[in-house]
């Protein structure tokens, strides 16, 4: 298929590489996400160029956040990643595909989008993948997920500020959250920081990446876990994006 040549090239342009597994995993992700599509609202692109490139490729970029975390979770069997505000399941499920190893939790409260992360699931074979209906504000507060994970994901759910009371909780000490942003990447952070300290992270790096075939600029915030969460946060659904920490 076009669509798994193109998404090939253009990740080894970014030093991936993917394998006739990955691309045939692609191929059906793509497929199963345009027929459901017709049905259900999962996303506005669906184009063959701009899903590779937009979904897929824009996923597979998180690999690039840190050497460390990358060498462990596409080498090593155990990693727990979390992916908050799945939606049609990016970033997580394209790291899933290359990266068979990582255990991973979906996280999506709107039911549709839901039902497409278990059928898409179950249609890749994907094993060691969980899929939660739910809030990050009540789930980050469920002794079974909070601080429990290696790595916290998200992609376009809200600005840094708000997110980062999403994401912090999930992550144990030493653990890393990856936000990604766009060219505003670099102006979130600095509107974040004093929320990141007061969740018990800090400021890593903010890696900027430019995409083939895509003019705008994306940027990896990287956030580490340096000490504990404080009990209170993240505070119940809907006050954080109503009272961000910045503001307080």
């Amino acid at each position: 298929m076009a669509i798994v040549k193109l998404l090939s090239e253009s990740a080894r342009c970014l030093g991936l590489k993917l394998n006739e597994e990955h691309r045939r995993a692609f191929g059906i992700y793509y497929g199963e996400l345009v027929a459901w599509n017709e049905k259900f609202n999962l996303t506005a692109i669906t184009d063959y160029d701009q899903v590779q490139i937009k979904h897929f490729l824009d996923s597979l970029t998180c690999l690039l956040a840190d050497e460390d975390l990358t060498r462990t979770i596409c080498q090593q069997r155990g990693v727990r990643a979390i992916d908050i505000g799945a939606g049609a399941g990016f970033p997580g499920l394209p790291l899933k595909i290359v990266c068979p190893g990582l255990q991973l939790t979906l996280l999506e409260a709107i039911g549709k989008k839901v039902g497409f992360l278990e059928h898409i699931v179950s249609r890749l074979g994907l094993a060691g993948v969980e899929v939660i209906k739910g809030r990050a504000e009540e789930l980050g507060q469920d002794a079974a997920h909070r601080e429990r994970y290696d790595l916290a994901l998200a992609r376009a759910v809200a600005e840094l500020p708000v997110l980062v009371e999403y994401a912090l909780p999930f992550c144990r000490l030493g653990g890393l959250f990856v936000a990604q942003k766009g060219a505003e990447g670099d102006a979130e952070a600095r509107a974040a920081e004093g929320a990141i300290a007061a969740l018990g992270g800090v400021l890593r790096r903010i890696v900027h990446l430019e995409l083939p075939h895509l003019a705008e600029r994306r940027s990896l915030v990287v956030i580490e876990k340096i000490a504990p969460t404080p009990e209170k946060y993240p505070r119940r659904p809907g006050i954080p994006s109503k009272r961000p920490l910045k503001s307080q």
